[in-house]
């Protein structure tokens, strides 16, 4: 579609500084905007890029008024930038009504008002889905589950027996929820698997990245807290409890038995081990190795993760070590001629 630069300042209700004829078809980043693109810069410090750009208008803050380019002042450059991308690239999935022909619904299976199930979606017996609930393609929800109104579940989506999932959770394609936790028992020299007879509990507005795996607890429930966000390919043991509004980024592992209070939020590749408590919104950086409980809103970075206070001393230290190398080999070599000095005068 395509937009003056005027009709943009309409609908984002912008300040415009600039010809309000020009075209605008496309919008994106700095780095790839061309001719007929608008972009967005929401700090002066991009003036520079700015500069170099080819991009036919900016998207700016107030204050920030660059040279050479048309504008848009905006008081909240991002939520107005993706209101452009959506008239620009508007939404074209086309919603299929009701439960498709190809689909496998289980005759015992209760379906709310208003949901929508596409081909090859498998929904097991037992199952109970609240209204307005979309389940897309290749989705396996297995016997007993029960899901609240407004989910989606993308394709490929697997729902073991007796996941229980909450009003709003966006659950994407390839996560898996339910499956058996990693524990076993030596028995006669073998690995037998412990008991696995609990579920998956996910709160109301839980959003579940691409790939994530969620056990099942040993007994209960694990269990993901409201309004928690999980990025892609993320992985939670059995019997964990995951508190309200956790950001949990990309390729996060937590054993099993681990706790998490509120609004807790951990860098990509965090470890924990199991049988620890991380406290209220306690930060973990990234690729830190949890080995230990955390208490409330502490920052924990590094492998092992210790107090950012305690790990920045550390990195110093461990910047120093070069130099340090290099004067103790001075050391040495003085040492050593001085012995050899020594030796000669007593001779």
């Amino acid at each position: 579609m395509k937009f003056t630069l005027g009709d943009l300042a309409k609908l984002v209700d912008g300040q415009l500084e600039g010809p309000g004829e020009i075209s605008i078809e496309g919008a994106t980043i700095i780095r790839d905007a061309g001719p007929g693109d608008i972009t967005l810069a929401d700090n002066p410090k991009l003036a520079e890029s700015l500069a170099s750009s080819e991009a036919s208008a900016v998207l700016v803050p107030a204050g920030f008024r660059p040279a050479g380019i048309p504008s848009l002042t905006v008081e909240d450059v991002h939520a107005s930038f993706a209101k452009i991308i959506s008239a620009l690239r508007p939404h074209r999935s086309v919603k299929a009504v009701g439960v498709s022909a190809a689909a496998h619904v289980s005759r015992s299976a209760e379906l709310g008002a208003n949901v929508v199930v596409h081909p090859g979606a498998v929904i097991g017996d037992g199952v109970r889905i609240g209204t307005g609930c979309e389940i897309h393609s290749g989705v396996q929800v297995m016997a007993g589950c029960t899901l609240g109104a407004g989910v989606t579940l993308f394709p490929k989506v697997v729902l073991y027996e007796h996941t229980v999932v909450g009003d709003r959770v966006l659950i994407h394609a390839g996560a898996v929820l339910g499956a058996y936790g990693f524990g076993y028992e030596m028995q006669e020299g073998k690995h037998q698997v412990c008991a696995q007879l609990g579920h998956v509990v996910i709160e109301d507005d839980v959003e579940i990245g691409a790939n994530t795996t969620i056990d099942r607890g040993t007994y209960g429930a694990t269990t993901i807290g409201q309004g928690t966000k999980i990025d892609n390919q993320v992985m939670i043991g059995h019997n964990c409890r995951i508190g309200r509004h956790n950001l949990l980024c990309s390729q996060v592992g937590i054993a099993g038995s681990c706790t998490t209070g509120d609004y807790v939020v951990m860098g990509g590749q965090v470890g924990l081990r199991d049988h620890i408590d991380i406290g209220h919104r306690v930060l973990i950086g990234a690729k830190s190795g949890v080995m230990r409980s955390i208490p409330d809103g502490e920052v924990h970075l590094g492998m092992p993760a210790t107090p950012e206070r305690e790990q920045m001393v550390k990195q110093a230290a461990w910047a120093k070590l070069p130099e340090m190398r290099r004067q103790f080999k001075i050391l040495q070599r003085q040492v050593q001629e001085l012995g050899e000095q020594l030796a000669r005068d007593a001779a």
